[in-house]
């Protein structure tokens, strides 16, 4: 990697460097800074239109005492969060801003309807290009003036909507209402009137409820009534269709029915007992067998007695007396079971029958006391919300009426100096670092060095001199002035640059023309000459051959008459009282120039020079534009680089210095020429001599005479 490359790679800007950037930029971020508060103002006290605002207080009540406790018709809002926003959404609602829009008249203000203001100049040229545009139309053509009015009011509730502000105060039920407007007092009544009607608007709705709950209870009633009456109805008519039947007597029929059924039991068991009295009489043999079957005490004994006289007759009356009476008893529980049976079931179709009827009186009873129980509570409720009507209360209050400002809200006059100071601030510093990192030069010999790689060897100012030739006499006859100390100090460098072997021959070269590297390369000429030592100058530009601008001379062989012999060196060259050197002036050749300084001759010219002259200063020509510059580097013993201040280009300076190294004739260092010391100055650069910045001294200026 090449040294001016890697020079390149290693720059950085730090923090120091950006001060030092703002502080030489002051004075623009100064004049920003006036210009954007002269602007504001302008805006602030000239163009601006004042605003007034007002605002009127609310709060929403959680809590209400009500007469009659009907909580669905009438009650209050609750205190969370969603109640709360709801209410901010109601307060900017379309429906309340429309209702403050026509009660206040504002679509006959020009404020809040914007069609009534004059358009202008500028509006009537954008008008009559609209209607120049296909498909660009008036959207009021072809509406009829209801709609249009429709349209006129929304437009004017937008507007108002723009100038509304609500908000909820933290941690409260406090609600603020702002209107800004063009006037104080309207902003007051706009404040106050959509306060009361948001109030309003809350015992609307609840009028509404209460109308809209009302005229539905009355109608359920009605409803209710009717279809208590055809249950009551149903049960009457049902009543009089059927015997009159209760519980009680249906119980006291179970209990009938059980009895009967018991008797019919007794009665079978009765029969069933005469029945086998029976059977086992006439299987008996014996009479004694037949007085046991009967059970019959006397009959007993008499069977006992049989044998003795009348006892026969008396047992034979006696057993059948007995016996025709337990067949009376046979016959009278057969009859008696059938009747008791014939009961039973009479008693059982009465009871089926009976409780099928209760059944039903119950079902048709229950529904009608449910329809009675209906009926009360709905009109109870009916006469709750009839006796409601007209003692509703809104669920807000206003707390606090707007209050008719006295200065203006808008525009904050001193607010807006304050961020016009601030704008003009940070637009001043953007300027200046976007300035300056647009800035691809060089402005003090620390950069130039760290960008390059190279050492600056000198620092050469302007010249104050008018004509190229007088900056030549202006060194010569000021040889204490900043300028001359600047070349003194070049030479210095360059031979202080190799201690061992100082060089002899030296070329001067640069990027680009116009760096005044021909006036640098007469100057150090000049220099050397001051320490008694024998130069030779050689225009090695003989492109341009700009030397007739620094020194007199009339038509004089040169360069090129040396290297083709026919002059030799010593006759060749002129003196110049002012440079007080030797001059060989460069001359127009056929041949190419780079052929020309490629040649042996040249060579062998230089080598002469050498042993002729202390010091050898050659000026070639920019090496950027031709390669005369590196051809003439393979013969001298130090290359020096100009770069002008404030001026080349840093990739053009390290393109440039790239040049001589390809051909392995590196520079021996690089001199900032062409300062503008006042500038410089107002940079702000330091530690650069006596060059201006902090590092300026005003004593230094005592060291020279300008």
């Amino acid at each position: 990697m090449k040294k001016a490359e890697a020079a390149v790679e290693d720059s950085s800007i730090d923090f120091s460097g950006t001060m030092s950037t703002l502080w030489r930029g002051k004075w623009i971020i100064l004049g920003c800074i006036v210009a954007c508060m002269l602007l504001g103002a302008y805006q602030a006290y000239f163009r601006a239109t004042p605003l007034y605002e007002s605002s009127s207080v609310v709060m929403l009540e959680s809590r209400q005492e009500q007469v009659v406790d009907l909580e669905s018709v009438i009650g209050g809002l609750s205190a969370d969060a969603s109640v709360i926003n709801t209410e901010v959404q109601v307060l900017k609602s379309r429906s309340l801003l429309g209702k403050v829009v026509d009660k206040l008249k504002l679509t006959e203000d020009p404020e809040f309807n914007t069609t009534l203001v004059p358009s202008g100049f500028l509006g009537s040229v954008i008008g009559g290009i609209k209607k120049l545009i296909p498909g660009e139309s008036d959207p009021a053509n072809g509406m009829n003036d209801k709609t249009h009015a429709e349209v006129i009011r929304d437009a004017t509730v937008s507007e108002l909507l723009n100038h509304l502000t609500v908000r909820n105060l933290a941690q409260s039920l406090v609600f603020e209402i702002k209107i800004e407007t063009t006037s104080a007092q309207k902003s007051k009544l706009i404040a106050d009137t959509m306060a009361d009607l948001y109030i309003q608007n809350q015992l609307e709705v609840k009028f509404d409820a209460t109308e809209q709950a009302t005229s539905w209870l009355t109608d359920r009633v009605s409803q209710l009534q009717t279809e208590l009456e055809a249950a009551e109805s149903k049960v009457n008519d049902f009543k009089g269709k059927t015997d009159v039947i209760s519980p009680d007597a249906l119980a006291a029929m179970d209990r009938q029915l059980k009895d009967t059924r018991e008797r019919i039991t007794n009665t079978q068991d009765s029969l069933a007992a005469n029945q086998k009295t029976m059977a086992a009489v006439q299987s008996a043999q014996s009479p004694a067998d037949k007085a046991a079957a009967l059970g019959d005490d006397q009959l007993q004994r008499m069977a006992q007695n049989l044998d003795q006289d009348g006892v026969q007759a008396a047992f034979d009356t006696r057993f059948q007396q007995v016996f025709t009476r337990l067949q009376v008893s046979v016959l009278r529980d057969q009859s008696q079971i059938k009747t008791l049976q014939a009961s039973e079931a009479d008693l059982q179709k009465q009871i089926n029958s009976q409780s099928a009827d209760l059944i039903t009186l119950q079902q048709l009873t229950r529904e009608a006391d449910a329809s009675r129980m209906l009926y009360e509570y709905f009109l109870s409720r009916l006469k709750e919300t009839s006796a409601q009507q007209g003692i509703q209360q809104a669920d807000s209050r206003v707390l606090s009426h707007a209050v008719m400002p006295r200065m203006p809200s808008s525009p904050n006059k001193k607010m807006v100096l304050v961020l016009s100071a601030l704008l003009g601030f940070f637009a001043g510093v953007a300027f200046v670092l976007l300035r300056e990192a647009r800035n691809n030069t060089f402005r003090n010999a620390t950069d130039l060095e760290r960008y390059t790689g190279y050492a600056v060897l000198g620092q050469v100012p302007i010249i104050p001199a008018r004509r190229r030739k007088d900056s030549i006499h202006y060194l010569a006859e000021k040889p204490t002035s900043q300028a001359a100390e600047a070349i003194r100090n070049l030479r210095t460098s360059l031979l202080l640059s190799n201690v061992d072997q100082p060089p002899q021959v030296i070329m001067t070269s640069s990027s680009f023309p116009g760096e005044g590297k021909t006036t640098v390369s007469l100057a150090l000429a000049q220099n050397f000459s001051g320490i008694d030592k024998k130069v030779l100058f050689i225009e090695g530009d003989v492109r341009r051959r700009m030397l007739s601008q620094y020194v007199e001379m009339k038509d004089h062989p040169g360069l090129i008459s040396v290297l083709t012999g026919k002059m030799p060196l010593r006759e060749a060259v002129f003196r110049d009282e002012t440079i007080n050197a030797d001059i060989l002036i460069g001359e127009e050749s056929s041949s190419n120039a780079a052929d020309v300084f490629s040649s042996a001759r040249f060579t062998a010219l230089i080598e002469e020079a050498r042993k002729l002259y202390d010091f050898i200063v050659i000026d070639t020509p920019p090496v950027m534009v031709v390669p005369d510059a590196r051809v003439i580097a393979q013969n001298v013993d130090a290359v020096i680089f100009v770069v002008k201040w404030d001026s080349t280009h840093r990739p053009q300076v390290v393109d440039a210095i790239n040049q001589f190294e390809t051909v392995n004739r590196p520079v021996a260092g690089v001199v900032l020429n062409q300062i503008n010391t006042r500038k410089m100055m107002s940079y702000g650069y330091g530690g650069y001599g006596a060059y201006g910045g902090y590092g300026y001294h005003k004593q230094a200026s005592k060291y020279y005479n300008n």
